[in-house]
């Protein structure tokens, strides 16, 4: 029985082993770029968060239509009910900011983009007002300024309303511009057939 258990002990450690090895070089990769976009990035819209930036590019030789309107939908699916990652800036927000960053810095005018971004699972979390934030987490919510200059830039926000069930959130804890949809399936599914096109923002 000990020789049938040992292998798979084993197996487990490296396992293990692998997986840290893994979420350091992850680690890594994501401090670099932060360093890289607090020296060199540049944040047309979107100004709060250093991972919203964009990285200057020389050259340019495929440059977009800026007189096309541009529909994009974010599904946002990245958060956590845990304190201690819920404090730092929603990733996934940052990067539909970053979304909206570039389009301008390529040349798009703001007044030419619209921005839907639906929130579904813990990302829910994110878009609570301050108070309900803070009764939940114990501190400011830090996604504000983030939402504040998506929303002063005529992004709109939708929440799911089967997550918000499943989850055992109110309606009240959330931001007051946000939209509550039935489900964020349909709400994907509406805008897309509208000639949104889709990013989703599902895992870090």
């Amino acid at each position: 029985m000990k020789l049938k258990i040992f292998p798979l002990l084993i197996c487990l450690l490296v396992t293990f082993m692998a997986t840290a090895q893994t979420a350091d070089k992850k680690e890594a990769a994501a401090a670099k770029r932060e360093a890289k976009l607090k020296a060199k990035g540049v944040y047309p819209v979107v100004k709060s968060g250093v991972n919203c930036g964009v990285l200057p590019v020389a050259g340019v030789t495929e440059k977009p239509d800026s007189t096309m309107r541009y529909k994009l939908l974010i599904s946002l699916a990245i958060g956590s009910s845990e304190a201690e990652k819920a404090k730092d800036l929603n990733k996934g927000l940052a990067e539909a900011g970053r979304i909206l960053n570039l389009h301008v810095a390529a040349g798009i005018p703001k007044s030419q983009i619209d921005m839907v971004i639906v929130t579904h699972g813990k990302a829910l979390y994110a878009i609570f007002n301050n108070d309900a934030f803070k009764q939940e987490f114990k501190t400011d919510n830090p996604n504000m300024a983030v939402i504040h200059e998506l929303e002063d830039a005529g992004v709109k926000f939708i929440a799911c309303g089967q997550a918000m069930q499943f989850l055992e959130i109110k309606n009240e804890q959330l931001l007051p511009e946000v939209k509550i949809a039935v489900a964020a399936k349909v709400a994907l599914s509406t805008y897309q057939l509208k000639g949104y096109a889709l990013y989703e923002l599902d895992s870090e």
